[in-house]
């Protein structure tokens, strides 16, 4: 039942984002593969219309669509790297959300691109590995709002297990707040009632904005114990990855419905800065470094040294790969060998 209702939480945005060339394209792909027995499911919007909706099988999943990654305690590293050949014009905008990855990410891995022209085969490095946010709760929503990424941790049948999404969060002077909260309202087709702050900014904007592709909030919201803040879609996909909210949490709006249909209303919400994370596959160390343009005079190698000690690895590592590391701050997963 829980799977269904996912599902249909996940077909119920098409109707608002059809005009998103993005989800054109996946809606035609997964038409194509109708002819060979994939499944339709016709959803009933009201007395008098049906829509019918295609429902994509696992093999037609894109690397877009959030995988469920296993964890546990000597595995807390996730995903794999990748690499792709840019096709003509694609910018790494582009690249970015076919990988489910936001701008931030694809930028930071691969700095000597060019984000809007990286050139036609041009090898682009995507990176789809991270490791798990260090000493936070394993269920329920993380937020690392330095990595600009969110991650839902559950469980399932004993098993510890966790997505991970992309997110745009708040732009200077409407930063997103950190600490705990819990999901107090789900909401799909919200309406934005604009607030007073970002009104003042922007005065040409209307009071109220009623579902639809002008819309900021997408096609779902999840409201915070801090009702000020949500987790919502977006009408902008370029925006994630960035600082481009008046403070909220933004999903892609192909993600939004995944995340809506997974969690519950009380679910927990914990929203972090964490710019040094530290894992291990194995017997082997790795850290990823953000840089934290808000964790101003931060001394990333003393901050690294902290984690690595809390964590009793720091005899474990090389020390030039280290400082390497901590030079770099690709964002990326990498070695620590001894």
């Amino acid at each position: 039942m829980r799977f269904l209702k996912s599902i249909l939480n996940i077909l119920s945005v098409y109707e608002d984002n059809f005009q998103d060339k993005y989800f054109k394209n996946k809606y035609f792909k997964a038409i194509e593969f109708c002819g060979n027995g994939y499944l339709l499911l016709i959803v009933m919007r009201s007395c008098f219309t049906a829509y019918v909706f295609v429902i994509f099988h696992l093999v037609l999943v894109s690397p877009a669509l959030s995988e469920v990654y296993s964890y546990a305690k000597n595995n807390t590293v996730i995903g794999n790297a990748q690499s792709h050949s840019v096709n003509g014009n694609e910018s790494l905008i582009e690249i970015a959300r076919k990988f489910g990855l936001g701008y931030n990410e694809i930028v930071s891995a691969n700095p000597d691109l060019d984000p809007f022209l990286p050139g036609d085969n041009a090898n682009v490095l995507i990176p789809s590995q991270w490791v798990l946010p260090n000493n936070v709760p394993d269920d329920g929503i993380v937020i690392n709002l330095t990595e600009l990424r969110l991650y839902y941790f559950f469980s399932n049948n004993g098993i510890k297990q966790v997505r991970t999404f992309p997110v745009g969060i708040g732009y200077e002077g409407f930063d997103t707040p950190t600490g705990t909260f819990r999901i107090i309202e789900k909401k799909i087709k919200p309406t934005w009632h604009v607030p007073e702050s970002v009104k003042k900014e922007k005065p040409y904007l209307p009071s109220v904005v009623p579902p639809g592709p002008n819309n900021p909030l997408g096609s779902h919201a999840l409201r915070l114990s801090n009702p000020s803040y949500l987790i919502h879609g977006t009408n902008r996909p370029w925006s994630i990855g960035r600082r481009a909210s008046a403070g909220c949490i933004r999903l892609y709006p192909e993600d939004i419905p995944k995340l809506f249909g997974l969690v519950q209303s009380s679910t927990r919400v914990t929203i972090i800065r964490q710019p040094v994370k530290v894992g291990i596959i194995g017997n082997r160390i790795y850290i990823e470094i953000h840089e934290d343009n808000e964790e101003s005079g931060l001394n990333y190698l003393n901050e690294a040294v902290r984690v690595l000690t809390r964590e009793k690895l720091l005899d474990k590592i090389n020390t030039e790969e280290l400082y390497e590391a901590v030079k770099d701050k690709r964002g990326i997963p990498i070695p620590l060998s001894s």
